[in-house]
């Protein structure tokens, strides 16, 4: 799984979040499977995602075999580079 975080320029109420679940994926009741999962994943971090941050999440198609134990330990990872990125690039 691959996340990008940025910082939003127009103020929002809460961070905005964006899933990417192509056919490489799977067929269409495998992709809503995986992309149900990690909006449920996705609402369970919120409260830890800036405000200001847009985030998009892009499943790869080693999603489609993952449990959902794994998807969330994939998707903390992915989180937690993509925030030392944007801190990165912050300096």
């Amino acid at each position: 799984m691959v996340v990008h975080l940025t910082q939003r320029t127009d103020p929002g109420p809460g961070p905005v979040v964006g899933f990417v679940v192509s056919k490489g994926v799977g067929n269409a009741v495998t992709r809503n499977l995986v992309k149900r999962r990690l909006r449920a994943l996705v609402h369970e971090r919120l409260t830890s995602l800036p405000s200001s941050s847009s985030v998009v999440v892009r499943a790869l198609p080693a999603a489609s075999q993952a449990e959902y134990a794994a998807l969330a330990t994939d998707l903390d990872g992915a989180l937690a580079t993509a925030r030392r990125r944007l801190e990165r690039a912050g300096r």
